[in-house]
């Protein structure tokens, strides 16, 4: 394919790497947001604070899986390109929001620690889960991504939920 077969269909960069951000997170190439995909939902709907967050890290090994190198290189052209920097910014408020909906629910039903209010609870949610932390665990040490997912559900447990 011709580099202006490309640029016809994606206006730049970013479009493009958008575009296929969207197809590895979703696993599919229709546009319904992360809050509307059944695997999101499956959290969202699960009624108990520690299996929504078993769910949760799932998911997040399963997206990694897919799109751990494709967000590495994403961070790392942020650096340099402002399109790429916008990108990479607005997929991370997204990633924040959508940890923040999930700790809602938890805040709701009581299932917080003591003390701990939704906002630092999804600061907490979204860096255990931040694909950094996957970089640092399976890729420079080797951590197989089960471990990885029984690492971010016990870490995410006794960090956020009541004893």
């Amino acid at each position: 394919m011709s580099l202006k077969t490309v640029y016809l269909a994606f206006d730049s960069k970013s479009g493009l790497l958008r575009a296929l951000w969207q197809f590895v997170l979703v696993g599919e190439d229709d546009e319904a947001p992360v809050a509307q995909r059944r695997w999101f939902r499956d959290v969202i709907e699960e009624p108990d604070a520690a299996r929504q967050l078993q769910l949760n890290a799932r998911n997040s090994r399963v997206v990694k899986q897919r799109a751990a190198a494709l967000m590495k290189v994403m961070r790392d052209a942020a650096q340099a390109d402002a399109d790429l920097g916008a990108l990479w910014s607005t997929i991370q408020t997204e990633f924040h929001a959508n940890q923040g909906v999930i700790v809602k629910l938890m805040h709701d039903r009581g299932a917080l620690r003591p003390g701990l209010g939704v906002k630092r609870a999804t600061d907490i949610l979204w860096t255990l889960n931040h694909p950094d932390v996957w970089q640092l665990l399976v890729v420079e040490r080797r951590w197989s991504p089960n471990q990885y997912e029984q690492w971010l559900r016990d870490t995410s447990c006794e960090q956020l939920l009541r004893v």
